[in-house]
């Protein structure tokens, strides 16, 4: 019998470490809370929306994102939003995720901090007690902001370390390079949060070394440039720092518009830890498994490369070492099945 990538990719047990919780932000939502907030937006329906969800750069996607954000408001908003994602989720056979928010995104614009803590913290409580998924809360830095900025948020962070595991740094890159956060990432490691970032999607190489020496992340977001610098391939592999790729985010933003020459083929044969994931899904035209799907087929990707990519997210997951055992002993038992 001849091996069905697409059927093996939709049964396989999968974990998401790399996704925006507000980069799932459907049209229909956005539209529908729109109405329900009253706030008026640049579109006048859910076509025009999706019209013009087309990108050049990051830049432009950025303006869009931060516009789409303008319908969050209340508790309910970003429990609605979270909880629609994980219904996804588990509808995908996705076991575990590893979630995203931009708590900046929202307090600059008056809402207050815990408004969306606790819409995103009781939807993931109720996705796990429903559909078994487990859960790990990164809160993001914005880049383009001042670390004076960051130190604000990272102060609320603090009062709900129950809740919040690590932090990460997103949103525009280019001249924003990770040893501007080094205080607030030597802070939060204090204070034992997890720390990972976003380095070399648009950025330089550099910036991922930046990232691994300055922030001393335990993941690189993204991580494409790297190859640039053999050097840098080389302590990757050594110090196995996983990778958290995001194909048709690369394609969407022009960072590899041509899925046929991405490079996780030459990642996973460099003996990198390569994981699958969908960044901002509603953006980008692709939750997980679409990911899967689209990266398989432009790189005809054999069995072996998508089990170690399913299993990798496994192992590069934070969870706690006796549930990861139990995950990947789950996900191979699944390989010895199919």
């Amino acid at each position: 019998m001849s091996f069905n990538a697409e059927s093996f990719i939709r049964a396989m047990p999968k974990a998401e470490l790399h996704i925006h919780i507000e980069g799932t932000l459907e049209p229909d939502m956005m539209m529908e809370l729109a109405k329900r907030n009253k706030v008026t937006l640049p579109h006048n329906s859910v076509e025009e929306i999706r019209t013009a969800y087309q990108f050049g750069s990051l830049q432009d996607f950025l303006d869009l994102y931060y516009a789409g954000m303008s319908v969050l408001k209340s508790e309910r908003d970003f429990f609605d939003l979270t909880f629609a994602y994980l219904t996804r989720m588990h509808q995908e056979n996705t076991r575990h995720v590893e979630i995203f928010f931009d708590p900046q995104g929202h307090t600059e614009r008056g809402i207050v901090f815990n408004t969306v803590l606790d819409g995103i913290s009781s939807a993931l409580e109720k996705a796990r007690k429903e559909y078994g998924i487990s859960s790990r809360l990164i809160m993001c830095f914005l880049r383009h902001l001042s670390e004076d900025s960051a130190f604000e948020t990272f102060s609320h962070a603090c009062r709900c370390k129950d809740r919040i595991f690590g932090i990460g740094l997103d949103s525009s890159e280019k001249g924003h390079p990770p040893s501007k956060f080094s205080r607030v990432y030597r802070a939060a490691r204090d204070e034992g949060f997890v720390p990972v970032a976003h380095a070399g999607e648009e950025g330089p190489s550099s910036y991922v070394c930046e990232a691994l020496d300055d922030l001393k992340v335990k993941r690189i977001d993204h991580g494409n440039r790297a190859l640039e610098d053999p050097l840098l391939v080389q302590r990757i592999a050594r110090e196995q720092i996983p990778l958290t790729m995001c194909p048709l985010s690369n394609k969407r933003l022009q960072v590899c518009p041509d899925l046929t020459k991405h490079p996780l083929q030459k990642m996973l044969d460099a003996g990198l830890i390569v994981t699958i994931n969908s960044d901002d899904p509603s953006y980008f035209g692709g939750y997980l498994t679409d990911n899967f799907l689209a990266i398989s087929d432009a790189l005809s990707l054999d069995r072996q490369a998508l089990i170690t990519l399913g299993r990798n997210a496994f192992v590069a997951s934070f969870l706690p070492d006796h549930e990861k055992q139990k995950a990947i002993d789950d996900f191979d038992l699944f390989i010895s099945q199919f």
